[in-house]
């Protein structure tokens, strides 16, 4: 069984930063595509960004725009997403996900996935 827990959400007020963190147990975590994803209240679950197991990436363009960025630590197994110059909009719950499939994709859809973590809380003040 593969278990994401998220942690690094919190407050911060607009225009500054914070670091998530997903840390994944489970034999094969370098061979997971990873993602994140959000979802604010009364609204569906967006995609963020996404990972291959390769190390492609691929972002949710129009709402990120170079604000966000992805990355993983096969030793630690855990992946990261560090978001800048953050916004009032960008206020949600953000969860990763992993496919263990072991193909090599970026997947940017939630039906991509196989496992999920709880969640972590991220508040913008304006």
């Amino acid at each position: 069984q593969v278990q994401l827990v998220e942690s690094g959400g919190g407050l911060v007020q607009g225009g500054g930063s914070l670091r998530l963190s997903c840390a994944v147990s489970g034999r094969t975590f370098s061979t997971y595509n990873m993602g994140w994803f959000r979802q604010a209240p009364g609204k569906e679950r967006d995609f963020v960004a996404a990972m291959d197991w390769m190390g492609g990436t691929r972002y949710n363009v129009d709402s990120v725009k170079g604000r966000f960025t992805i990355s993983k630590d096969n030793a630690k197994k855990t992946i990261y997403l560090q978001m800048n110059s953050l916004k009032p909009e960008d206020t949600a719950v953000y969860y990763c996900a992993a496919d263990s499939s072991g193909y090599i994709a970026v997947r940017t859809t939630a039906a991509g996935y196989n496992y999920w973590g709880q969640g972590t809380q991220v508040t913008v003040s304006s």
